[in-house]
């Protein structure tokens, strides 16, 4: 039986980036799970690789479909975005284990879902202050930055990630992300270590 690795964190702390050096890594075969949002595509982003980006129709229909397993809304500058995860037949626990990259909420209804046994939550984590400049750095790449997004965003965080909301969520380990190098390997060894826990 496979398990779901849960990337999770405040944003820009390193998710994405770690995400895919840990699908580039060769010691531990990964499928993808890839959420679904309606919020617009950034610049350097692949529909289907950080998200299937889809509109407001899109998430209604596949509601009615009675495929989407969590989802979240934001009220944002630029309006109404969503972020959900669908059962559109790309997780088979039975077969394989799986990178899925989330919120801490969209780790709790998934857990929810699909079981604590079957996951391994791994929350990254940063300075607040290095995280606000890199936030900033990539929003000045933006081709129309959006300064008031990034700013809500960044208040956002420090409501969503809270002592207390970390805790109740059942998450104990924390990976700081001041060396990508060292975060990475403590990374894939507590992945290794649980994944050859539950298969012994």
């Amino acid at each position: 039986m496979g398990k779901v690795v849960y990337l999770m964190g405040p944003s820009s702390a390193g998710k994405d980036t770690i995400y895919k050096k840990l699908l580039d890594q060769k010691e531990i075969s990964f499928q993808t799970v890839v959420l679904y949002t309606t919020r617009p595509i950034r610049v350097g982003e692949t529909d289907g690789v950080e998200y299937h980006f889809t509109d407001e129709a899109g998430f209604q229909s596949l509601v009615k479909a009675g495929k989407v397993i969590e989802d979240r809304s934001y009220d944002t500058v630029q309006g109404l975005w969503r972020y959900f995860t669908v059962l559109d037949g790309e997780l088979q626990l039975e077969k394989n284990d799986y990178l899925v990259i989330g919120t801490l909420e969209s780790y709790e209804k998934t857990r929810d879902y699909l079981g604590e046994n079957n996951m391994i939550p791994i929350l990254i984590d940063l300075d607040d202050g290095i995280r606000l400049q890199r936030a900033l750095d990539r929003e000045r790449a933006q081709e129309i930055p959006q300064y008031g997004e990034m700013c809500r965003r960044y208040l956002a965080d420090l409501k969503d990630f809270t002592e207390e909301k970390i805790e109740k969520a059942g998450v104990t380990r924390r990976f700081i992300n001041d060396d990508l190098d060292r975060c990475l390997e403590e990374i894939i060894d507590y992945i290794k270590c649980n994944l050859s826990e539950n298969k012994a």
